[in-house]
């Protein structure tokens, strides 16, 4: 019998991939550019995997964190129920927002009780501690309002015009202030400086409260005669009370 000349397990012709190893010069798929990506980079892709859920997990625990330390500062401030507490709350949060509430607390009693110099200090540090917002309105105006009580009233008129003169501030903050102001005239038995005070109250807002009160101040102002306008050593603000105020529904 005679023998084959062909082997017994003929590699079928042009089939050569297990001839030649897949490298980076040799592959040609993208199917083989990835496994040989992953072939050499697959410590570096878990590492990195790794690095990401860590930070996500660090992200998720530090927020968890943060909400948990904002309750318990929420649970103290509600527990802060007399003035040492208040004191010693807002001393311990000195830049938490419910810090600066306290602080603001704080001062409010402060000015009820006349005592000035405490209330300006409170209110100094309730609005380092709010930065921002209508409750920082509210303290510059307390800031303002303690001065006067301590007798810095031109100090005080310096922060109530600064803060009526604000286009960027609610038109009821700039209208307490305006009619803080008014009301300082009127104290000063200064009719020309009033009136400037009611004028910009109208200009802010003629229907709001302050605008009428303001209005109302002015009006207590006594209006000189013409005689008395003209003669001389009158006062400059007496001279120019002729301006007269007509109330609404007079």
């Amino acid at each position: 019998m005679s023998m084959s000349a062909s082997p017994s397990n003929p590699t079928p012709a042009g089939d050569d991939r297990n001839l030649v190893a897949v490298d980076a010069t040799t592959a040609v798929t993208f199917e083989e550019k990835v496994q040989l990506f992953w072939k050499k980079n697959k410590t570096a892709v878990f590492a990195l995997c790794g690095v990401v859920l860590l930070a996500i997990i660090g992200k998720e625990a530090w927020d968890y964190m943060a909400r948990q330390k904002q309750l318990d500062v929420q649970n103290a401030y509600a527990a802060a129920t007399t003035p040492e507490q208040l004191k010693a709350f807002a001393a311990a949060h000195p830049n938490d927002p419910l810090g600066g509430i306290a602080e603001l607390r704080i001062a409010d009693e402060a000015y009820k009780a006349g005592k000035s110099d405490e209330a300006v200090a409170a209110y100094d540090r309730a609005m380092n501690a709010l930065k921002e917002g209508p409750l920082v309105a509210r303290a510059k105006i307390g800031h303002a309002l303690a001065k006067v009580q301590g007798g810095k009233v031109a100090d005080a008129s310096a922060e109530l015009k600064k803060i009526a003169d604000d286009a960027n501030a609610l038109k009821a903050v700039r209208a307490e202030a305006a009619y803080n102001l008014t009301s300082l005239a009127v104290d000063g038995r200064n009719a020309t400086e009033a009136q400037k005070y009611v004028d910009q109250l109208m200009q802010i807002d003629i229907t709001s409260p302050w605008t009428q009160r303001g209005m109302a101040l002015r009006a207590t102002l006594p209006t000189p005669t013409a005689a008395e306008a003209a003669a001389p050593g009158v006062k400059k603000e007496d001279a120019s009370s002729g301006v007269q105020v007509k109330l609404p529904g007079k």
